[in-house]
C-alpha cells in the first residue's frame, strides 16, 4: 500500500482528537446529545486548526446508528460509510473549483431529494468564501429554510468575504490557532503510537514553526522523520523548518550586546553560508527579542514565548540586557524587515542592521552620560529660583497684585493703560536702555517659546518695546486685545521679568499699552514737558520741538518725519 502522509493517517475520527478546539467541540457534543442540531454551520479560522475535520465528524455523529451520541462510534456501517467516503449523502464540494451559480443550482434541486443510506444528508463545502455573487445568492434561499433531512457545514479560512445574509443564516464557529504545547503533546502521541524517536526540543521547534496549524505540524514532522537517520534531533528539526539554532541566536544576541560588530557580522556569515534564508533569520531574531521581552515582563508566561527556548545563556542574557534596548533593536530590525522587502540586495540591508544594533547599544549608553550637565543645569535653576522666592522682584510683586484683582477683571470697556506708570517710565527713559531690550527682544522670545509658554509668546508677534528706564519697560501692542491677554496673565508677567533679568542683568517691571493710547500718551507727554511745541513753531526753520524730545526719547533711527 502506497505511503500516506501523517496528517491523513491521523486525522482526528472524534471530537477528542481535534486539539485546541474545545470550545467548539464542547458546544456540538452539547448539541448533539440535546438533539438541537442547526441547519446551517459556519467553520472560520487558520487553516489547518480543524475545520474540515470537525465537519466530517459532526457529519459521522448526526448519522451514527446509536445516536444521540457526542462521539460517533466509528464501528457501524454509517460511521465507517463516512470515513471511507461510500456512503454519498455526506457531500464535500471544493468551492475553489466549484464557485459558479449553476453548480450552486445543482446543489439547490438535489437538496430536497431524501438520503439514501443514513438520516441526514450533510453539504460540507470547503472554502466557501471562494464563491461568486450569483453562487452566493443561488445558496440564500436553501441555506435559510433547507429540508429537514438536510445539514449545510460552510468552511473557510476567510470569513470577511462571506455576505453577511449568508452569516446570519449559520450558527458561526471560530477556530483559533492552536498552541505550541498542545501541538507538541499531539505530536508526541503519534510518535509512541509510531513507535518513532523524536527529541523532545525537536518537536517544539517544529511546533513553533507550524503557527498554530495542527496539519502545517505534522508535514514538518513528515519531513523531519525523512530527513533523519534513525533519530529525529533538534538539527533535523531547524534544517526542516528553515529557522536558526537557538545556539546561533544567543552568539549573535551576545555580540550585540557587547557591541561587538565583527563577531557579529562572523556569525551572519556563517549562518548566510549554511543558505539561510536573510527574510527568515531576521523574523526569527525579532521574535527572539521579543520573546526575550515578555520573559522580563513575565518569567512566568513561557507558552507565550514564539522561537525561544528557555536555557540557561538566554535567560543569563535577558538578565543583562535593558529593556530600553530591547525596544530599540527591535524597531531597527522592523525597519530593516521592511527595506528587505523591496530590494534584491537582503543581505546587504541584514549586514547594515547587524552593524546598527552593535553600535546603538554604544549610543544608548553614550546618551546616558549627556544627561549629567543637563541635570547640572536644572540644579542651578532650581537655586536661582531659590533666591527668587526669598527675595521677590518687582515683576513678582506686580504679579500678586495682578492675581489679587484678577477676579475683578470684568472690564467692557476694553483695556486702559496706565497713564501715570507709563509718564513715570518716560521721564527716566534713555535711548541706551531701549537699544539693550531691542537688541535681546529675539532672544527674549526664543526663551518664552523654551519655557512651554508657546501660545503667551505668539502675543508679542505685533509687539514692541516703545521706552525703556532703568526699572520698567513700556511695550506697545498693535491690537487691543493682545495686551489686555498678556498683561492680564500674571505668570506671563513674572516670566518675561525673569527672563530680562538673565538677558540684560535687570529687573525691570512690564507695562503694557496699545498701539493707539500709546500715541495718545506719548503726544500728551512731550506737551506736557514743552507747552505749546505743537502750535509754536510758527514757521520757524528751527527744529520742532516735539521731534527733538522725540529723537531723545526714543532715538534717531527710529524716527520718521512725515508732512
Amino acid at each position: 500500500m502506497a505511503y500516506q502522509a501523517l496528517y491523513r493517517v491521523w486525522r482526528p475520527q472524534q471530537f477528542f482528537d481535534v486539539v485546541g478546539q474545545e470550545h467548539v467541540t464542547t458546544t456540538l457534543q452539547n448539541a448533539l446529545l440535546q438533539e438541537k442540531i442547526s441547519h446551517a454551520y459556519l467553520f472560520s479560522g487558520p487553516r489547518g486548526t480543524g475545520k474540515t475535520s470537525a465537519a466530517k465528524i459532526l457529519a459521522k455523529a448526526v448519522n451514527c446508528e446509536k445516536a444521540p451520541v457526542s462521539e460517533p462510534c466509528n464501528e457501524c456501517a454509517s460511521c465507517r460509510g463516512i470515513t471511507d467516503g461510500s456512503i454519498p449523502d455526506v457531500i464535500e464540494i471544493d468551492a475553489a473549483s466549484n464557485n459558479g451559480v449553476e453548480e450552486i443550482r445543482d446543489i439547490r434541486d438535489k437538496v430536497k431529494y431524501a438520503p439514501n443510506a443514513v438520516k441526514y444528508k450533510v453539504y460540507i463545502v470547503d472554502e466557501v468564501h471562494m464563491l461568486s455573487i450569483g453562487a452566493f445568492n443561488a445558496l440564500l434561499k436553501t441555506l435559510e429554510e433547507p429540508p429537514r433531512h438536510v445539514i449545510f457545514i460552510l468552511a473557510t479560512t476567510e470569513p470577511h468575504k462571506i455576505p453577511l445574509t449568508i452569516i446570519s443564516r449559520t450558527q458561526r464557529f471560530d477556530f483559533k490557532r492552536i498552541t505550541a504545547q498542545a501541538i507538541v503533546g499531539r505530536m508526541k502521541w503519534i510518535i509512541e503510537e509510531t513507535n518513532l524517536d523524536c527529541e523532545e526540543k525537536a518537536l517544539q521547534v517544529i511546533a513553533r514553526a507550524a503557527e498554530g496549524g495542527m496539519r502545517d505540524a505534522l508535514s514538518l514532522l513528515d519531513q523531519a522523520i525523512s530527513f533523519s537517520q534513525d533519530k529525529v534531533t533538534v538539527e533535523d528539526a531547524l534544517t526542516v523548518t528553515g529557522s536558526v539554532s537557538q545556539a546561533f541566536l544567543n552568539q549573535l544576541a551576545r555580540a550585540v550586546h557587547e557591541k561587538n560588530a565583527a563577531s557579529g557580522l562572523e556569525a551572519l556569515e556563517e549562518l548566510l553560508h549554511q543558505g539561510k534564508d536573510p527574510a527568515r533569520f531576521i523574523e526569527d531574531l525579532i521574535y527572539f527579542y521579543r520573546d526575550m521581552l515578555l520573559y522580563k515582563a513575565a518569567p512566568a508566561l513561557e507558552e507565550s514565548l514564539e522561537r525561544v527556548l528557555l536555557d540557561e545563556d538566554f535567560q543569563q542574557l535577558a538578565s543583562e540586557v535593558d529593556t530600553n534596548a530591547i525596544y530599540e533593536i527591535i524597531d531597527g530590525l522592523n525597519k530593516a524587515q521592511q527595506e528587505m522587502r523591496w530590494t534584491n540586495h537582503p543581505r546587504v540591508f541584514l549586514e547594515v542592521a547587524i552593524v546598527k544594533l552593535c553600535q546603538l547599544e554604544k549610543s544608548v549608553s553614550t546618551a546616558n552620560h549627556d544627561v549629567e550637565p543637563l541635570l547640572q543645569r536644572v540644579a542651578q535653576l532650581e537655586e536661582r529660583l531659590a533666591r527668587y522666592e526669598e527675595n521677590p522682584p518687582v515683576a513678582s510683586a506686580q504679579s500678586e497684585q495682578a492675581t489679587q484683582k484678577k477676579p475683578q477683571r470684568t472690564n467692557r470697556k476694553g483695556f486702559q493703560a496706565p497713564t501715570g506708570k507709563i509718564n513715570e517710565v518716560l521721564k527716566s527713559a534713555t535711548k541706551q536702555d531701549l537699544h539693550d531690550i531691542k537688541s535681546r527682544w529675539g532672544e527674549m522670545r526664543e526663551q518664552l517659546i523654551a519655557r512651554q509658554m508657546r501660545s503667551q509668546a505668539a502675543l508679542l508677534n505685533d509687539a514692541e518695546p516703545v521706552a525703556s528706564s532703568s526699572d520698567a519697560l513700556v511695550i506697545k501692542f498693535k491690537y487691543e486685545i493682545h495686551c489686555q491677554m498678556a498683561m492680564e496673565n500674571a505668570k506671563f508677567i513674572q516670566t518675561m521679568g525673569s527672563v530680562l533679568l538673565e538677558l540684560i542683568g535687570k529687573q525691570l517691571q512690564v507695562i503694557g499699552v496699545p498701539e493707539e493710547q500709546w500715541l495718545t500718551i506719548r503726544e500728551k507727554f512731550i506737551n506736557s514737558q514743552h507747552p505749546g511745541a505743537v502750535e509754536g513753531s510758527g514757521g520757524s526753520e528751527e527744529e520742532d520741538p516735539l521731534i527733538s524730545e522725540a529723537k531723545k526719547l526714543f532715538g534717531e533711527e527710529i524716527i520718521q518725519i512725515q508732512d
